[in-house]
């Protein structure tokens, strides 16, 4: 995998852009002036990023996901990670029938659906899930592959299935490795 340079990812224009931040040059990034990403993220091959979008601390966007934060939003908080292929969406037309879809139609016939959404931190999202507006993914929750978020779930949860079920608690473990982690990074950046 190629990453950009630093000056390159400079000239994109981002809102924000955090240290030692990883862009594939294979990754397509729409509205940068609406994206903040922070220190120590990186966003792989093939992703797609639309729209207003913050993405934390050491946060990992792995090839072929597609992040459209939309008007609303999508946040990203610090620890997330997106497995290949998720989806998340701030917005989605209606498909009841009641009205016309598609990005070609004028707004005057759609009834679109605006709403933010938010992964707390540590939060781990499996491969080729994909997660509804208004959604907030609690601290701490796993979501596996293939699973469909159209509810806010629970803190530290772990959630599966179309749609997502909760099945059992997710141990916190992490938690004090997360607290390790820090110490010793930031006794190297010192």
């Amino acid at each position: 995998m190629a990453y950009l340079s630093r000056e390159h990812l400079e000239n994109i224009g981002f809102k924000s852009l955090g240290k030692n931040v990883k862009v594939s040059d294979k990754a397509s990034i729409y509205n940068p002036e609406l994206i903040d990403i922070g220190d120590n993220s990186r966003i792989d091959d093939f992703c797609v990023l639309s729209g207003k979008v913050v993405i934390g601390q050491y946060c990992h966007i792995t090839p072929m996901c597609l992040v459209a934060g939309g008007d609303p939003g999508i946040v990203l908080s610090d620890f997330c990670t997106l497995a290949y292929g998720v989806k998340i969406f701030a917005q989605s037309d209606d498909y009841t029938g009641k009205t016309m879809v598609n990005s070609l139609i004028p707004k005057k016939f759609k009834n679109e659906y605006f709403s933010k959404v938010v992964l707390e931190r540590q939060v781990v999202v499996g491969a080729s899930s994909v997660i509804f507006p208004g959604v907030t993914i609690k601290e701490g929750c796993s979501i596996g592959a293939m699973s469909l978020i159209t509810k806010t779930t629970e803190p530290w949860g772990i959630y599966v299935g179309s749609p997502a079920r909760r099945i059992k608690a997710r141990k916190k473990d992490l938690l004090k490795l997360e607290e390790e982690f820090i110490k010793e990074n930031l006794n190297d950046t010192v």
